[in-house]
């Protein structure tokens, strides 16, 4: 057979040649050691923690090496887009402060590798499917899903390898030129099959994260076009990764089985193969086990619940750099203050095993994140989530912005600030004893403190305390009306002989918590007592006598 007659068969409207494409995407100009990345999404709706993931490493990787990152749509698989999703994929990203430096944009592309949609991108794909026709190595296949539904019984029942290679792809590989041109006239659909070998040769790969691999070489006749003559992933990201200079390809371990189809591609090209990069599955714990995160089970996997609970974009970054890389938390400590962008991240430092997602650590790591913002910070952070997911809450901000930030203020800063908040759903909830619109009594008064001396203490408390008292003179008439009332001023005291006191001043402390916050876990009562303001304070511990 002629291979030149049967690509021009093919693809009699291609006329682009490989060389004029090498032309138009040439290397890049960068320094060297300077890495392109890029993340490479589909477009379903649903953008999921592991592409913020894989995100974050092509981000690091490409920016502290003064590198480039992009982003590119992989919506060959039309069946499965959904209207939007590609606003939806670029507004999660921006979000989480993911800044790609070309590719798809809400407004088309930017970049001079593109088109950036994959989509747009079938001329390119069909010169080089083209291209390896002439070369012997890619032929039509006709073979209906009836018949490869057929083949695959076949093999299950025989238990052999699943797909179409060996005498399974010889009727369709033996089809002259006229067989192969009279089928296309009547309309027969076909797909391009890339010429498997079979063999017994193995592959070996270096893996950045999990080092050299080895495999069995492909033997598969696996589909590069579909019938549509839209490319598969397969051949589609080989191609791509080439022409856009793609240094790594980062992605999940799933993809590893599928590494010897893309190495021979590459290497019948005569290309260089990026260096791949395949990141541990997102894990959890369950009972006593780890299992995958799914999609149906775990809401936690879409980035959509991040955002809706609240959680700072920041602590998301940190909290996947604890996973990332085992040394993070090692230089948080010794660098509180530090951009976590100024980490220096590394593969080398990545694990190979499941990654583990602990929303409990994560809302940790996050009371951390928020406990170093400014009161500013955290009120404009905090103010602008209420605005799209709790309007309400967030007419009261902007009703009462100074009170907030004085509020917000109350043990922030020093060595060791107060870390209440922890997002900004629960800031909500924290904070909500500032505003006489969210007040509540959320806790019981202490035991040892019963109705009468309740009404007893707060009406000398309220004859005594002047608002104008800074807080050291304040803490003494607390503690003179402690002894006063038959509670010790020292704790140790009251643990020691409990027989002869009602209490200690912890109780009473608590007592004032209550009253004024509606709970036993509030921030510096002489604080809080100046943020909510003398007519305010006297009139919640008046509701007491």
């Amino acid at each position: 057979m002629g291979f030149d007659e049967l690509a021009d068969l093919l693809f009699p409207n291609i006329v682009t040649t490989r060389e004029e494409l090498e032309q138009r995407f040439p290397d890049r100009r960068m320094a060297q050691g300077a890495n392109v990345t890029r993340i490479g999404p589909s477009p379903t709706g649903f953008v999921h923690l592991g592409n913020l993931y894989n995100a974050i490493i092509g981000e690091r990787l490409a920016h502290q090496t003064d590198g480039i990152f992009y982003l590119r749509i992989e919506d060959t698989d039309d069946k499965r887009e959904v209207p939007g999703a590609v606003s939806t994929i670029i507004n999660a990203m921006t979000y989480f402060g993911v800044n790609f430096d070309e590719g798809a944009t809400a407004e088309g592309d930017n970049g001079e590798y593109g088109p950036y949609r994959q989509r747009q991108r079938k001329n390119i794909y069909q010169t080089f499917a083209k291209w390896l026709v002439r070369q012997g190595k890619a032929y039509p296949c006709f073979l209906s899903e009836e018949e490869v539904s057929a083949i695959r019984e076949e093999q299950n029942e025989k238990k052999e390898d699943i797909g179409i290679y060996g005498r399974y792809a010889e009727k369709n590989r033996k089809l002259t030129l006229s067989e192969i041109k009279e089928k296309i006239e009547k309309g027969h659909k076909w797909v391009l099959r890339y010429k498997g070998c079979l063999n017994s040769d193995y592959i070996t790969v270096d893996d950045a994260i999990r080092g050299r691999l080895e495999m069995p070489r492909n033997f598969h006749d696996f589909i590069i076009l579909k019938s549509d003559g839209i490319p598969t992933y397969h051949f589609a990201h080989v191609v791509d990764d080439h022409l856009m200079r793609s240094t790594h390809v980062i992605r999940g371990e799933e993809w590893i089985p599928s590494l010897p189809i893309h190495i021979e591609l590459f290497r019948e090209f005569g290309w260089e193969h990026p260096i791949y990069c395949h990141t541990a599955t997102l894990m959890k714990i369950e009972g006593s086990s780890k299992r995958k995160l799914s999609k149906r089970k775990d809401p936690e996997l879409a980035l959509s619940y991040y955002q809706e609970e609240g959680i700072p974009q920041d602590a998301v970054w940190e909290f996947l750099l604890t996973i990332l890389n085992s040394n993070y938390e090692e230089w948080r400590i010794a660098n509180p203050a530090s951009d976590y962008r100024t980490f220096p991240y590394s593969l080398e430092k990545m694990s190979t095993s499941g990654a583990l997602v602990d929303l409990d650590k994560l809302r940790d790591v996050s009371k951390n994140v928020v406990s170093r913002m400014t009161a500013e910070e955290v009120y404009e952070k905090w103010y602008g989530w209420c605005m799209k997911y709790d309007e309400a809450y967030a007419g009261l901000l902007g009703k009462y912005k100074d009170r907030t930030i004085a509020a917000l203020n109350v043990g922030r800063g020093g060595d060791k600030p107060r870390r209440d908040i922890e997002t900004w759903k629960q800031a909500g909830q924290f904070m909500s004893f500032y505003f006489d619109e969210k007040f509540e009594i959320v806790d019981t008064m202490p035991e040892e403190c019963d109705k009468e001396m309740i009404g007893s203490f707060f009406r000398q408390y309220l004859e005594r305390i002047d608002y104008n008292d800074d807080s050291a003179v304040w803490f003494g008439k607390v503690k003179e009306l402690t002894e006063e009332f038959g509670f010790a001023v020292k704790p140790k005291d009251y643990k020691k002989n409990p027989a002869a006191y009602k209490g200690s001043i912890v109780h009473i402390t608590n007592m004032l918590r209550v009253a004024l916050t509606g709970r036993s876990n509030a921030p510096d009562i002489w604080d809080v007592t100046h943020v909510l303001g003398e007519e305010r304070a006297k009139e919640r511990l008046s509701r007491w006598l």
